[in-house]
């Protein structure tokens, strides 16, 4: 874990100088929705971002090769003509737990709004303050959210750093017409992503997540029911933030990425804490049921 607080203070000592990579990131391209068309393409895209999102230097994080960020995005083109693409991206991270073997979902996200221009053999180049090209503004967006996002689990609010250079790309792409940017437009696109986690009305999701794995995932192998106890406190707060911001992205975020591992945690749990946390989370996700009952059927 200290990695995690020697590379903040490389970041907040300078966002500018190149360290190593940050990301680990597997990338497919799926063409299967597109007939009748050269399949190579979308072969030397789907290389041309693995090679993007491995090789890029995103920030002044230093990070051996064994505690870069393990992420996948997946590219789904639903159409393709005159070098126009347009897909669904589902967006992963997940991140070690302390002294085990076991890796915590932190993303797990599809973002239906991702358009952009592409000839076979473009070169993707990389500029943390220009646009580019809508793609490298998308790619850049995403790892330094997924950057932000780890680093909160981690650092309390360590991922202001990168939050703000994610701000940069949003501000970038607001400039053009492309979908996904526009405040306002869509609850779930990239402006309402970043705006949950930056905006003061929702900063106590942060704190939440960072407790529920600095002090409740990372403490499990020490302790499960004390752990189980701390994640459980964490979570009581999300009722409220609920109340005050019921359409934040932040909830479906959370349920994407968190609700297997929730049913897991309470598996070996008392038959109080099932219920409470059934009640906890039923009252946030209604249409869940179905999934949620999972929490008290699950063996002592």
């Amino acid at each position: 874990m200290n990695r995690y607080i020697l590379s903040l203070l490389l970041v907040l000592c300078s966002l500018t100088t190149l360290c190593a990579q940050e990301l680990n990131c597997k990338v497919v391209v799926n063409s299967d929705k597109i007939q009748g068309t050269n399949k190579e393409v979308f072969n030397t895209l789907q290389t041309a971002i693995t090679e993007y999102m491995n090789d890029t230097k995103f920030t002044s994080v230093q990070l051996s090769p064994t505690e870069r960020i393990e992420c996948t995005l997946q590219f789904i083109v639903s159409e393709y003509a005159d070098d126009r693409m347009v897909c669904s991206l589902q967006i992963q991270s997940r991140r070690p737990v302390y002294n085990s073997s076991y890796t915590t979902t932190l993303i797990n996200f599809q973002d239906n709004e991702v358009t952009f221009d592409y000839k076979e053999f473009d070169p993707l180049v990389f500029s943390s303050s220009t646009y580019e090209n809508n793609l490298t503004c998308i790619l850049n967006f995403y790892a330094y959210m997924i950057i932000g996002i780890d680093f909160d689990s981690f650092i309390l609010y360590g991922g202001d750093p990168f939050f703000e250079m994610a701000r940069t790309m949003v501000s970038l792409g607001q400039s053009t017409q492309e979908a996904g940017w526009k405040a306002f437009e869509n609850r779930r696109n990239r402006s309402a992503i970043l705006s949950a986690f930056v905006e003061p009305a929702t900063k106590s999701f942060r704190e939440m997540w960072y407790n529920y794995h600095r002090k409740g995932m990372d403490e499990m192998v020490l302790g499960a029911a004390k752990a189980r106890a701390t994640v459980g406190k964490s979570l009581s707060i999300l009722p409220e933030l609920y109340s005050n911001n019921s359409t934040s992205v932040l909830f479906p975020m959370f349920k994407e990425a968190k609700f297997d591992e929730i049913i897991n945690i309470y598996s070996k749990a008392s038959v109080t804490e099932k219920n409470d946390m059934y009640d906890l989370l039923i009252g946030i996700y209604p249409a869940e049921n179905r999934v949620l009952e999972k929490i008290k059927e699950a063996s002592r």
